[in-house]
């Protein structure tokens, strides 16, 4: 089966998902559509299709197996219940929703119409994560007993990246990119054990002209499995992107720039030349995994098919694994679920409220009514 495909907005993201949707063998490009019809025609004609302007001509004109959403987040809901109520399954960029409260509107939305809707969590995806989630199921790591992901470097709240829609956020370009080291955090650790286990630490370092309320942010929380869980996010700074898993047997040590995995399998404590061996191992790694991902982009570079290139592209993975579950009809075997998106867009909330607690002290923060749907759904 082959998915009438289109994307829904035509901003910095939507090339790679129209880049995507083109060269994958289960997908059928055939539109997309933004309110400025100059961009709207722009895209249409650099991928062949059609351009749209309205979003009901769209859905009335071509026949939708598919859509993806890449617009402004503040529009994510009427827009993704547009779609569902034309039956459409939808893809959507994170953050799925502005608020947990428009997601759990959202779910249920879909979930009545019965209509698949996921979240673009394309990180996940990664090579190196990928390896690290073989790595752990296989039990290479033993008992898991912490999970940490350090995301630095991440965009300033002003910055413009996105367009001027991202400075209506609490934490502007900065809270943006929040759902990626989130969601890693989640699929390698696994979801935190309650709402309440959960905790939230901001701060506001930069000076800016726009009133932002944090530019980092640390997420901590423990598991069923009592695996501690740490997140911390740092805007404006030197990027340093890691994974790191702490196993009984062995530990990782994830790269996510340099998409290089170091292992941890020795005892290098109580001695110079333990020492010594900790450096020559790591370095070994490194350069075993640099020289492995050369030698991968020279194989795409002489054969870039589909297969391929989606090893090396987390969106096209993502993607090619979503395409095949909808044309099997296999909800199951969709690659984000929902239940993934919901705690993420909850701890984004989590870490939006500390930030308003501690500009205004007296805020008490997350309704109970929240809390209770999110320990249900864990439950």
């Amino acid at each position: 089966m082959t998915l009438r495909t289109a994307v829904v907005g035509g901003g910095t993201v939507s090339d790679v998902h129209l880049s995507g949707l083109e060269r994958n063998p289960r997908t059928e490009l055939v539109a997309v559509c933004d309110l400025d019809e100059e961009v709207a025609r722009e895209r249409a004609e650099a991928y062949g299709i059609t351009a749209y302007t309205d979003l009901d001509d769209l859905i009335a004109a071509e026949s939708l197996d598919w859509a993806h959403v890449c617009t402004p987040v503040q529009s994510h809901l009427p827009v993704a219940k547009t779609l569902v109520d034309a039956g459409v399954p939808v893809q959507i960029e994170k953050p799925i929703t502005e608020t947990y409260e428009e997601f759990e509107e959202l779910a249920a939305y879909a979930t009545d119409r019965d209509v698949v809707v996921s979240e673009k969590h394309n990180h996940n995806f990664d090579p190196v994560v990928r390896r690290v989630r073989r790595a752990m199921e296989a039990g290479e790591c033993g008992e898991v007993r912490g999970v940490e992901v350090i995301y630095s470097g991440c965009s300033r709240p002003d910055d413009p990246n996105r367009g001027p829609w991202n400075f209506e956020l609490s934490g502007g370009e900065f809270e943006e990119g929040l759902p990626h080291p989130i969601y890693i955090t989640l699929r390698a650790g696994g979801y935190p054990r309650s709402a309440a286990d959960v905790s939230a630490t901001t701060a506001l370092r930069g000076r800016y002209d726009r009133d932002f309320d944090y530019d980092g942010a640390t997420l901590q929380y423990v598991t069923d499995d009592d695996v501690l869980c740490t997140t911390t996010m740092l805007g404006g700074t030197r990027a340093v992107r890691q994974l790191i898993v702490h196993g009984s047997e062995k530990s990782l040590t994830a790269d996510l720039i340099s998409q290089t995995l170091v292992e941890h399998d020795r005892d290098y404590k109580g001695s110079a030349a333990g020492k010594v061996s900790n450096n020559l191992d790591n370095a070994l790694d490194r350069l075993r995994d640099t020289v492995a991902n050369a030698r991968a982009l020279l194989r795409r570079n002489r054969s870039d098919d589909w297969d391929t290139a989606r090893l090396l592209n987390a969106h096209y993975y993502q993607n090619d694994a979503e395409s095949r579950a909808l044309a099997a009809g296999d909800e199951a075997a969709m690659p984000v679920p929902l239940s993934e998106s919901r705690w993420m867009i909850r701890l984004m909330s989590e870490v939006r409220e500390a930030a308003r607690e501690r500009r205004d002290p007296g805020d008490d923060g997350v309704s109970e009514a929240t809390d209770s749907a999110v320990a249900t759904e864990a439950e």
